[in-house]
């Protein structure tokens, strides 16, 4: 990654006085050099900017925006990642397990230049405090890079996020589940709020 001050390439002005001060061909060389890389940075980091606006109008099944830069969806299509790649989506997080699946998707994720996160969460049995956590610190080391994460339906993102906001984060049982909603969850409600209730 580009250090943090590529973003005055664009907006150095170099006066007489700095020019003149530069000296023989090996100073200038070593100038060019510099405003070529900070450049060059500048130019990937504009490339990186993620167009929420184009992944939102993306035909995915239930796909919800709960966070500036994260989505929440179900199974997105293969011609669907293409487009959330275009868009400058970063990270998958799947929370299918390989035996929901029949194709290799972590491999055409990843070909798509995009980073893979499996967190495989099997059915109801794996709507679970652990799962919540194991999801909590994905999204905890992606650090609000664009990213989508999805199940078949969105439906175990929403649990798994209403447990991390009730059991993780301390909210009460009907914030936990808004916030579920948010994300997704509908039918597994009423196993979520059992959890969410149980004693500690």
């Amino acid at each position: 990654m580009c250090p943090q001050f590529y973003c005055y390439a664009g907006h150095m002005k170099l006066g007489p006085a700095f020019s003149r001060n530069l000296g023989g061909p090996s100073e200038m060389f070593a100038f060019t050099s510099v405003m070529f890389f900070l450049t060059a940075c500048t130019s990937q980091n504009e490339a990186m900017v993620t167009d929420l606006a184009a992944v939102n109008k993306l035909p995915i099944r239930n796909l919800s925006n709960p966070e500036q830069t994260i989505f929440s969806a179900g199974q997105p299509t293969m011609g669907e990642f293409e487009a959330l790649a275009q868009a400058g989506i970063e990270h998958i997080v799947n929370l299918r397990p390989k035996s929901e699946q029949d194709w290799d998707e972590a491999g055409f994720v990843n070909s798509l230049g995009m980073q893979y996160h499996l967190v495989p969460v099997a059915g109801i049995a794996g709507v679970t405090l652990d799962n919540a956590a194991s999801l909590a610190a994905v999204l905890e080391a992606i650090e609000g890079e664009a990213t989508i994460v999805h199940c078949g339906s969105g439906n175990r993102v929403g649990a798994l996020i209403a447990l991390r906001e009730g059991l993780l984060n301390g909210q009460s049982v009907d914030d936990s589940i808004a916030t579920g909603k948010l994300w997704g969850l509908t039918r597994l409600e009423p196993l979520v709020r059992t959890k969410l209730a149980a004693p500690k």
